[in-house]
Order: structure tokens, then sequence, then C-alpha cells
């Protein structure tokens, strides 16, 4: 019994360094916003604490006035450069008379909690002595959502390693190289008030009560999931097609029940219904919101005229070389390599990689049906950062099934320099060293591999002490 719990002991320690070394990188979180769309997430969080409604002309000023709406550059004649925020924002209202949000409410709901717990330290320090401002817009407040969405992209890594530990026997390799060679890492440090944090977190917690769950699909079970699908599709409206994947997995087993026993298919259908009852009850909050900005219960229309659902950009989204997923993010083809391996398995995992490929294909179907597809002056492919979880379970998949001594050292010089990367286009992204609206092989590859090594004491220097000057949005922004 000892030598079981000193080995279960030797296996728990490299996470337990994963764990210390994020929480040493945590001052590396830049508080700070830059984009619309991470204060209209924030706005939300904000109105409804402080002012309960969803009114959101005064976080919208301030933002505005403080010189922070997209980019915040003072014009040399006066005003701001984000008069395109202003026009958009403050310069008319929804048909209930509202400013308009195009930001689903989920994000704002997991950062609730972070939000919470700094108002209540704000009040106490204030009444301690602190003049810091308990108005929901200081530093504190701010700091709250980008350490929150920080730690949800470090629950994603967790649970993603978890569930890849379970399916294959993996290490943290994989988790490591998808959290350091994946735009996952700037959207938890460098602009952690978007959603995709978030995403990964509630993509991968779907994920993970999924595959506990198909076992025996029982009611509790069912409810659960149902209640995490209406959150994913609150935290971003596209991860809600993700859902599909354990639907069809049920329906598989549903029809192969139905083959031998009519009343436990019968009984089966009762127990999705209650797990559609759960996700229409937890989708309330979202329906609501719809209803109260918009008088629909959906999205602005703003929103439906971008989608064409016959997907004409699909192919874009993986393989263009200015804004594809694969020229962003490299690893992408070691991971969905994995996924097809898993797929061809001879035992029960062989439907969960089925499945988990089949999720994967609806958010390059989502994002190719958008006529945004290209996500222009975002860093990567971020509609996609919500696949964490896929892409630590097919690396893993592949770093366990290659057995050959080259093969796998090919595998690991590839996973290398697919990091380096991500962490070079971050450096270039930030500094300004790119253009921001799309990829230039020639231009980024000869950064990445001659200008950023060259460069990285001063980098560091600047990401250090000037903080703010990194990431200086120059550009629009984009759902």
């Amino acid at each position: 019994m000892h030598f079981l719990q000193r080995n279960a002991l030797a296996r728990g320690r490299p996470w337990a360094w994963l764990i210390l070394v994020f929480v040493m990188s945590l001052p590396a979180v830049t508080v700070r916003f830059y984009a619309a769309d991470e204060i209209e997430y924030f706005a939300y969080l904000r109105s409804m604490w402080f002012d309960r409604d969803i009114s959101f002309d005064n976080e919208y000023r301030y933002f505005y006035e403080h010189g922070i709406a997209q980019g915040g550059r003072a014009r040399p004649g006066g005003g701001y450069y984000g008069d395109r925020f202003y026009a958009t924002f403050l310069g008319g209202t929804t048909p209930t008379g509202l400013r308009i949000n195009f930001a689903p409410v989920g994000t704002a709901i997991l950062w609730a909690p972070f939000y919470v717990a700094t108002d209540a330290g704000v009040r106490i320090a204030r009444a301690l002595g602190s003049d810091v401002p308990a108005d929901g817009f200081s530093r504190p407040y701010i700091a709250a959502v980008a350490y929150a969405s920080a730690v949800y992209g470090f629950l994603a890594l967790l649970l993603a390693g978890r569930i890849a530990h379970r399916l294959t026997g993996a290490g943290i390799g994989p988790v490591l190289a998808v959290w350091l060679g994946t735009p996952l890492l700037f959207y938890m440090y460098i602009a952690p008030g978007f959603s995709h944090a978030a995403s990964a977190f509630i993509v991968a917690a779907f994920v993970a009560v999924w595959l506990y769950v198909r076992r025996d699909w029982s009611l509790g079970g069912l409810a659960a999931l149902g209640g995490l699908a209406a959150l994913m599709g609150m935290v971003r409206e596209q991860d809600l097609f993700i859902a599909l994947g354990p639907a069809l997995d049920y329906a598989f087993v549903l029809v192969r029940t139905a083959r031998v026993n009519t009343a436990a298919a019968r009984a089966m259908l009762a127990r999705a219904a209650a797990g559609a009852a759960t996700f229409a009850i937890c989708f309330l909050p979202q329906l609501v919101t719809y209803q109260a900005l918009f008088g629909r219960l959906g999205p602005s229309p703003q929103i439906e005229r971008k989608m064409t659902w016959t997907s004409p950009n699909a192919w874009l989204v993986l393989a263009s070389p200015e804004n594809g997923w694969l020229f962003w993010t490299p690893l992408m083809v070691p991971a969905l390599a994995g996924l097809a391996w898993l797929a061809t398995r001879k035992d029960e995992r062989h439907l969960i990689g089925v499945i988990c490929l089949f999720m994967v294909a609806t958010q390059i179907y989502v994002a190719g049906s958008l006529d945004t597809w290209a996500g222009a002056g975002s860093f990567g492919q971020r509609r996609l950062v919500g696949l964490t979880v896929f892409l630590v379970i097919g690396l893993a998949t592949l770093f366990v099934s290659i057995n050959s001594r080259v093969p796998k050292m090919a595998l690991q010089v590839f996973v290398v320099l697919t990091v380096w990367w991500n962490v070079g286009l971050i450096a270039q992204f930030g500094s300004g060293l790119m253009n921001r609206q799309h990829l230039n092989m020639r231009h980024n590859t000869y950064h990445n591999f001659v200008t950023v090594p060259l460069s990285v004491p001063n980098l560091a220097y600047l990401y250090i002490t000037d903080r703010q000057s990194f990431y200086e949005n120059r550009s629009r922004s984009t759902r």
C-alpha cells in the first residue's frame, strides 16, 4: 500500500509543478481592456451588479471617455480613434431603446464570482481607509475578470489533461504543448478580457461530463449535460453546436436500444426530454437578455446577416495562408491526426474519436458560415480557441500511439517549432512587428526566427515595464 501511495504521489507531482508554474505566471496577465468585444462582455457584469439592469450607456461612455474603446489613441485634431466604437455603441439604440450589445451573457456569468468577491474586498478596503473607487470600473474590477480568464483557461487545460490521461495514459506534455502552442496563451495573458479562455473551460467541462455520463446516460447526467450546454451557448453562441456531438452519441445508443428493448428506448427518450428541459431552463437568462435588448428571442439581426449557412468559407478557415487555422496554429495538424487515429481504435474509444472529430467540424462549419470568418485584427483563429480540449486529446493520442524512435522525435521537434511559432507570433502581434489583419508567411517567418530571437531582452523589458503599449489595439476587432 505504501508503494502504491508513493507511486500515486510521484504521478501527481508533474501536475503539482504545472499548477505552481501557472500561479507564478499570474503577474504576466495584462490587466487592461483594448477592444469593443471585451467591453461588451464586461458591460453585462458591471451593469447587472451595480445598476441592476442591462442598460449599458454609462458603461460604454466610461470606456469611451477614458480613451479605452478601440485602442483609445488620441486624434491630433481631438477625439479618439475609437469614434467607430462611439458610432456603434453610443450612436443608436436597439428596437427596445437600449444600447446594443452583440455579446452573449455567459462570460459575465463565469466572471461573476471573481467580480463580486473583488467588490466586497474593495468595499472592506475603503472602510479601512483605501481610496480605490468602488465603482465597478477601477483597476481591481478589471483585474478580477482578467485573472478569472487566466484561471478558466488553465482549468480548461487541467480538464483536458485529465481527459487525455484517462483515454491514453499521457502525461502533461500535450497540455504544455497546447498551452504554449495555441492562441489560448494569448487570450489568457495578453487579452484576457475576451471570452475565449472561458469558452475553452466550459467546452472542456462539457466534454468531461459527456465522457462520464455516456457510461449509463443517467437522468442526472443528462440534466447536467443540458445545463452545461446552455452555459456553453451563453458563453459563445457557436459553442452550442458542440452539444450536437453527445446528442449524436446518444442517438446511436437509442437506436441500438430500440432494436432490442422498446420499453428501455422509451425510458431513454424520457430522460432526453428531461435533459432538454434542463437546457431550456438554464438558457432562460440568455433568452431574457435577447428579449430585453432586441425584442425577440434571438441575437441581433446584424449577427444573422453575417451568416451564410452553406459555410462557404470553411476551407479558408482551415487553410487560408493569411488567416487559416493551419497557418496560425500548425499544432492543429498532429492534434487532428491524433483524433483521427483515436477514431480508428478497435475499442470504445473509436466512437469517442469520431464524435470528437464531429464536434471540431461543427466549429469549423460555423466559423466558415460567417462573412467575418478571417477574424482580421484578432490573434489567430480565435473562434476556435474553444477546441482546446480536443487538441490536447488528439496530441496525447498521437504521442502515445507512436512507438518508433525517429517518428516520435520528429513529432517532438515539430511540436517545439509550433510552440515557438505561436510565441513568436504573439511577440510580433504585441509589438507591432506584423500586420494584424493577416499573416504574411515570408515576413512572419523571418521575424519569428531572426528578429524576435534577437529582440527577446527588449520585448521582455517592454512587456514588464510598459505593458499598456504591448498589444495597443490598432485595428477593429470582429466577433
